[in-house]
């Protein structure tokens, strides 16, 4: 198989108004190129492959294992530890590895894996990821972030599983600090191990609507102690959106100076938060808009499909995207092009990721849409319709046709 490729007749989102031609050779981008393959992508929007920052394959999948009945944060770890108890490799394998390909098809290039590590589970969901990090990296990049789900500090033997995961090959560190018997003395002691261990944190971050920022500044403090800057995520962070303008303005501007990373994850928040109030619900997902605003970097991403966590999904990003439109009230083009950021290009600035993009050296890891400008893309929810890794095509989506009576 050639390890070239021109691409004729692509559209790009910050020029759309012409076509353009793009070459690739040895798996990255180039400037010039002659005598390779061609094909003609015939107007079609070309995209950087997009990223999934925190998603949780070794529990996927798993509803009809687990009884659904008040819908709460406390129900869904409840019933997931019980289901986690039976799980083995091969079955977290097996669960991962389709989330793994509905999202190639879905047009994403890169990964973040949350696994979790306890006593319980010991290191079986790590080694099945690790085994589908293998696997797939013909067509997705994954990069492991373990965390102690059921707590740390309350839960012995869980930092020990930690750092051997992180000696056999994890990338990063997460944690849950709202589910420990103690969330400042948890969240001091993974400050200290991404430390002794050089790597970064993306931490899952409170998880409820009460107006309290006092963890936030804690982070914002640890963060600036342990000179991290951009090497800190917080995940969900749904208190950020029970704050006034005043007082988020404020908070945001420090995380910005912080150089802390928020992913919001809208499915899970939307289902999971408010089940307390009947009439006037509040959205409960962090307002990423203004974040952004302020300097910010953020990122949208599916977090659970199909557990209790969220019982539902697909693996496309381009969806959250839409989803999270709606509850931000995101209607205009470019609001639409945040929210595409938000799965892309901001998400490669979370991620570290240096050789993101459509220009010469970058990786040519890419999706293309059938649409003419970039917005269409979350405004309809455009699938992909052909994906590439490192300038080899990895999957392709006939256009469906209508058969006239």
């Amino acid at each position: 198989m050639s390890d070239t490729l021109t691409l004729l007749n692509a559209r790009l989102a910050q020029d759309s108004d012409r076509l353009h031609t793009l070459h690739i050779a040895a798996g990255r981008f180039v400037a010039a190129l002659d005598g390779a393959p061609t094909r003609d992508l015939g107007g079609k929007l070309v995209l950087p492959g997009l990223i999934e920052t925190h998603i949780h394959l070794d529990k996927a999948c798993i509803l009809a294992r687990c009884e659904l009945r008040d819908g709460t944060l406390e129900e869904a770890i409840r019933t997931t530890s019980a289901a986690k108890a039976d799980f083995t490799e091969e079955d977290v394998y097996r669960r991962g590895a389709a989330i793994i390909e509905q999202a190639i098809m879905q047009g994403t290039s890169w990964m973040r894996p949350h696994v979790e590590i306890d006593p319980l589970i010991g290191l079986t969901g790590f080694r099945a990821v690790k085994r589908l990090r293998d696997d797939y990296r013909w067509a997705i990049d994954l990069s492991i972030c373990v965390f102690p789900q059921e707590g740390l500090l309350n839960n012995p033997g869980t930092e020990a599983l930690l750092c051997a995961a992180l000696a056999d090959g994890a990338d990063l560190l997460g944690g849950c600090p709202y589910t420990d018997s103690d969330p400042p003395g948890q969240l001091r002691r993974l400050f200290e191990l991404a430390q002794e261990w050089r790597v970064d944190l993306d931490l899952h971050f409170d998880f409820d609507l009460r107006p309290d920022t006092r963890m936030l500044e804690a982070a914002i403090a640890e963060t600036q102690r342990a000179g991290m800057a951009g090497r800190v995520t917080l995940g969900h962070v749904t208190r950020l959106s029970t704050l006034d303008k005043p007082t988020l303005l404020d908070l945001a501007r420090r995380l910005a100076a912080a150089g802390i990373h928020i992913t919001a994850l809208p499915a899970t928040d939307l289902f999971l938060t408010g089940r307390d109030h009947f009439c006037n619900k509040p959205r409960g997902v962090a307002p990423l808009a203004l974040l952004d605003e302020c300097g910010v970097t953020c990122s949208l991403s599916s977090n659970n499909i199909g557990n209790p966590f969220t019982p539902f999904g697909d693996a496309s990003l381009v969806r959250q995207a839409n989803l999270f439109a709606n509850v931000g009230q995101l209607g205009t083009p470019a609001d639409m092009l945040r929210c595409l950021a938000w799965i892309s290009t901001q998400s490669a600035r979370l991620m570290r990721l240096t050789d993101y993009g459509l220009t010469p050296g970058c990786r040519a890891d890419f999706a293309v849409f059938d649409v003419r400008q970039a917005s269409e893309v979350v405004a309809g929810i455009a699938p992909p319709v052909m994906g590439f890794k490192a300038g080899r095509q990895t999957f392709e989506r006939p256009a469906a046709r209508l058969l006239h009576q």
